[in-house]
């Protein structure tokens, strides 16, 4: 079994949501029909990166990380052509 830790963008805002999860498509579908409440007032959401992980506590703490200030900027550092490739298309 992986566990995966994702990023989803809010098609709505473009805000983002980061999650971790044992089966992502069923997670990425209980997020769009409204099933989590902390994204419930952004849906739909798409997913644009993900980390798989055999171990769940390696998984939890990737997550937890990856919320942090510091984690959110190598986020945007390992998307960058995607978040520029965005910014060219407003």
């Amino acid at each position: 079994m992986f566990y995966t830790v994702y990023l989803l963008q809010s098609k709505i805002d473009g805000s983002f949501y980061i999650g971790y999860t044992s089966d992502i498509k069923r997670r990425l579908k209980e997020h769009n029909s409204g099933l989590n409440f902390s994204t419930i007032n952004k849906n739909p959401w798409k997913l644009i990166f993900f980390e798989a992980y055999i171990n769940i506590k390696d998984a939890k703490r990737r997550e937890k990380y990856l919320k942090t200030s510091q984690g959110s900027r190598l986020i945007k550092r390992m998307i960058k052509e995607y978040l520029f490739d965005k910014k060219v298309e407003k």
